[in-house]
């Protein structure tokens, strides 16, 4: 997908990819809240909980209270997000949710 993105946009990408990166995990994601916070996690595989790395971003820009998604970035070798992660992003408003592969290109916009 050739696309050109806002230079925040692209920052929200590169913490997926560094989230994703840093812990070896196969997604990583970051996410943007209305105030321009971002926050990047990877996902949580427990026995006793997983979580989707969307999920954990979004989790942890609730927890420090914040109110909307302004944008979201999934970094996955997968073509599209799950409906979980769509659901978590849409829960928190209309934000942009990108995808992209593990070299940092985007394979497209949700929601």
């Amino acid at each position: 997908m050739t696309d050109t993105l806002d230079p925040e946009d692209q920052k929200i990408i590169t913490l997926a990819r560094s989230a994703r990166a840093r812990n070896g995990s196969p997604e990583g994601a970051a996410v943007r809240d209305e105030t321009g916070r971002t926050y990047a996690a990877s996902g949580v595989d427990l026995p006793s909980l997983q979580l989707t790395a969307i999920q954990v971003a979004v989790a942890m820009a609730v927890s420090s209270g914040a109110k909307a998604v302004e944008a979201a970035a999934l970094v996955t070798e997968a073509d599209d997000p799950a409906a979980q992660d769509v659901a978590a992003i849409e829960d928190l408003g209309n934000g942009t949710l990108f995808v992209a592969g593990p070299d940092g290109m985007l394979k497209g916009r949700y929601i």
